[in-house]
């Protein structure tokens, strides 16, 4: 498959292993962190939600601390800076925040019912974004793909139009860890017919002037750069 080779061959700029060791501290909080930011970001979409005029198309961006807008102020993480980008092109939206800083694929599994159930009518567009930290982790990739096909099976369930980003491993998991990682999404995008963004730190992943000082996470500046890159595939999907 062209697009998972692709994948394959694209790499992260880390400098060292210690870096990765950071990197995983740093994206990976421990589990009573997690699940309260978990609890606040239901809580946070819930309450947005009302919000929704009914003429807006409502996009929920379902994923982990790349989405979240880690360590960013609350008008320059991804949701509101792909919501600002989807209406300067002409399109009445509302991107809520379902991102929690720290979430595996299993962890968005598991409150992805709970998401979906307390929004008052149907998506037009879940974008998920998962499995970062499954990788940081060192978790199956077999696991990971378990999870994240659990996912896009609900979503298809709730007939609820998806589009899936994709991540790729980190050099120093290995190129045996990488050749069972890195298919993930183009292969799950396929089987579902869903679209996929390949790499979601494309362009921003060792470019320091785009990222926060964990080397990781992108600043309101890499946050603008990704936006420019997938708003387009996401504005076409919410047009047809």
């Amino acid at each position: 498959m062209k697009m998972g080779q692709s994948l394959v061959s694209r790499t992260w700029v880390y400098g060292a292993p210690l870096l990765l060791v950071q990197l995983i501290i740093g994206c990976s909080p421990s589990a009573p962190e997690q699940n309260s930011g978990r609890a606040e970001a239901n809580v946070a979409v819930l309450a947005e939600t009302s919000a929704v005029a009914e003429d807006k198309k409502l996009v929920v961006a379902f994923g982990d601390s790349l989405f979240a807008g880690y360590n960013l102020d609350q008008d320059q993480g991804f949701a509101p800076a792909l919501e600002r980008s989807l209406s300067a092109q002409g399109l009445a939206v509302r991107v809520l925040n379902a991102g929690v800083s720290g979430d595996t694929s299993a962890a968005g599994l598991q409150r992805l019912a709970f998401t979906l159930d307390g929004l008052d009518r149907k998506p037009d567009l879940v974008i998920v974004g998962l499995g970062a930290n499954d990788m940081l982790r060192g978790l199956s990739p077999r696991a990971t793909r378990a999870n994240l096909e659990a996912i896009l099976t609900e979503l298809k369930k709730r007939d609820i139009p998806t589009m899936l980003t994709g991540m790729v491993a980190a050099p120093n998991m290995g190129t045996d860890y990488a050749a069972a990682f890195n298919p993930i999404y183009p292969e799950l995008a396929e089987e579902f017919g869903v679209p996929l963004y390949p790499f979601f730190l494309e362009g921003v992943i060792g470019n320091r002037a785009l990222l926060l000082p964990d080397g990781m996470h992108p600043n309101d500046r890499g946050v603008n750069a990704i936006v420019s890159r997938v708003s387009p595939m996401i504005a076409a999907g919410l047009e047809g």
